[in-house]
């Protein structure tokens, strides 16, 4: 697919899989936002892959652990763009240790799933005909649980509890969003990248991680295999009339049973409406 004249938004585009997928979608003549939190590696990202002539990208700055600029970044958005026609949710948090996000959530659920929830929300109206939403969750969800009346996991906190439901919350959106965009002409799809080398679970701060994610990386596939699915789901025509379906490979997977749910996924829906606009108080 032609992506000429079309503008798409890859959020975690600094790096890993998000890098991989800005670069592959502007290479189809895609002008590419790349929506990352820190200006200097979100430069030195764009500086890399500006040695590749012909592409058209464009670094913007958005913190999804933070409302604030989630709405600052969808408003400059507006005020330089016109529409948009892809939007790729790919930016994920991992922690051995229960973190918080500015407006006081659980980081992986906050940032994975509520950040996310927020910025496409607030995209929505921006949206051309036939535009395309991609929502990158995990194999993980099928081990998730969304713990509604202790959705910051105070009791028992583990990394796996925390990602698999942020994940979970990923497949979840996608259902409710397809369903509620079915008479908008703008599908929504879901993909599980696979085992991936990235720094996703590296700590920025002190570089935990570090070294066993470098042991580990011959046994994972590289970032630009790893979003192969969602620059699939993303460009392919093969997928234009698909929507609220789950991907693995390129081709629909099967996902939990909880993550099928059409109760569930509208419940955490009205869910995130609540802690985003008690949150912002």
């Amino acid at each position: 697919m032609d992506l000429s004249n079309k503008i798409a938004i890859v959020t975690g585009a600094n790096s890993g899989m998000g890098m991989a997928t800005a670069a592959a979608l502007s290479d189809k003549g895609a002008t590419v936002i790349m929506l990352c939190r820190s200006q200097e590696r979100g430069q030195k990202a764009l500086e890399t892959l500006n040695k590749t002539n012909g592409r058209h990208l464009d670094l913007m700055l958005c913190d999804l652990g933070d409302f604030e600029s989630i709405h600052s970044f969808v408003q400059n958005f507006k005020n330089k763009y016109s529409a948009v026609d892809i939007l790729v949710n790919n930016a994920g948090f991992i922690s051995l240790d229960r973190r918080f996000t500015k407006n006081g959530l659980e980081m992986q659920f906050g940032v994975n799933h509520i950040g996310h929830f927020l910025l496409t929300n607030l995209l929505l109206d921006s949206f051309n005909p036939k535009g395309c939403i991609v929502n990158v969750a995990s194999g993980a969800h099928k081990a998730g649980k969304i713990h509604f009346d202790d959705i910051n996991l105070k009791h028992g906190f583990n990394v796996v509890k925390a990602y698999s439901q942020s994940k979970l919350a990923n497949v979840l959106f996608t259902r409710e969003l397809a369903q509620q965009l079915k008479d908008k002409n703008i599908t929504v799809n879901c993909c599980h990248p696979g085992a991936v080398a990235t720094n996703m679970g590296v700590d920025r701060d002190t570089g935990f991680g570090k070294l066993i994610t470098g042991m580990l990386k011959p046994f994972f596939q590289t970032p630009e295999q790893g979003a192969s699915t969602a620059i699939f789901l993303a460009t392919d025509d093969a997928v234009s009339g698909i929507t609220g379906e789950y991907f693995y490979k390129c081709k629909i997977a099967k996902s939990s049973k909880s993550s099928k749910d059409m109760q569930l996924a509208k419940k955490l829906w009205d869910f995130s409406w609540e802690l985003i606009n008690s949150s912002s108080k």
